[in-house]
């Protein structure tokens, strides 16, 4: 995990191995089963959580009990509920397993310190925000010049193995489409294939 790590972090900056022994005393592991919580809806993420393996969404319910997926993480990404970690408030989304997964955690006031024995990190972390920030952004452009149809074959092409990892329903919630429609989307490229 300790390597795993170094190799994630010094993607974006080097780090020594004192610097990662350092980092590292301030995480937890965690392992949780498939459709276990990391984070509930309405509770107050304590937590980041880097993904070591498996894959988790978060999502919000809303008040007719639709699940709507904000976005997946994978291994070597980090996931919280941003506005809940840095406001300590109330969540407006869960945090959930997909698969088996195993996270390292870090709480707000760890990762206070951390920025503080080890600043390089909080240079680390804007980087990483700045980057979810510009996803999100192309992914909203993405939604919006794109059919149905197209958004799922384009997510297919370029992530072939996360599309075979996670159900068709959550996909088309991802897509914000139903699945029924998806499941006549996939019908249509294999009569065309």
């Amino acid at each position: 995990m300790k390597l795993q790590l170094k190799q994630y972090l010094d993607r974006y900056v080097p780090f020594t191995d004192d610097e990662i022994d350092i980092i590292f005393e301030k995480l937890s592991s965690n392992s949780i089963k498939k459709k276990a919580f990391l984070l509930n809806q309405g509770d107050v993420c304590h937590h980041k959580y880097f993904i070591i393996e498996g894959l988790v969404r978060l999502f919000n319910t809303d008040e007719k009990g639709n699940e709507n997926i904000e976005f997946f993480a994978i291994e070597n990404w980090w996931i919280t509920n941003l506005e809940s970690f840095v406001n300590e408030t109330s969540s407006l989304s869960s945090i959930q397993a997909i698969e088996d997964t195993t996270v390292l955690c870090v709480t707000k006031d760890d990762l206070e310190d951390l920025y503080t024995q080890v600043p390089k990190l909080e240079r680390v972390f804007r980087i990483i925000t700045e980057n979810m920030f510009i996803a999100v952004h192309r992914k909203n452009e993405f939604y919006m010049k794109q059919n149905s149809s197209e958004r799922y074959y384009s997510m297919v092409n370029i992530l072939p193995d996360f599309v075979q990892r996670v159900p068709q329903y959550m996909i088309a919630s991802y897509l914000n489409i139903s699945p029924e429609y998806l499941s006549e989307i996939r019908k249509q490229h294999v009569r065309f294939s």
